[in-house]
């Protein structure tokens, strides 16, 4: 009997302890996997205004030229959520790489989010084994 109750604390402990990495996921950050040199890989991340003012994004910039990002829009209401598109060119590209996107805003406790993608570049697909 008491093999099932420690079981149990058990399989609740890994449970709560994989629930909880998966919220502290980091929203700025996204890893693409595999991509095959030569194809664009795209993903849209989600910047809140969380402040009770608008914020409004003054700048971006980006680590590379192999990257083009594009916010749906540059102004922001409090509380107001929107996307900024960020295309990774993988031409020219093999193995792991990581690069960067710039968010300038107009806010000082915000004044920058750093956006992450990451990717691992190969030459073909190559199947999962």
């Amino acid at each position: 009997m008491s093999k099932k109750i420690m079981f149990l604390l058990l399989s609740f402990f890994i449970l709560q302890t994989a629930c909880a990495q998966t919220e502290k996921a980091n929203p700025y950050e996204w890893d693409f996997g595999q991509v095959v040199s030569g194809e664009l890989a795209e993903h849209d991340f989600v910047i809140k205004n969380s402040t009770s003012d608008i914020l409004e994004i003054s700048n971006i910039h980006n680590s590379c030229g192999c990257v083009v990002s594009q916010p749906a829009k540059k102004s922001l209401l409090p509380e107001e959520s929107a996307a900024v598109k960020v295309t990774f060119n993988s031409s020219g590209y093999a193995g792991p790489i990581t690069q960067f996107v710039y968010v300038h805003t107009d806010n000082a406790d915000l004044a920058i989010i750093k956006l992450t993608i990451k990717a691992n570049v190969v030459s073909e697909n190559k199947p999962l084994i």
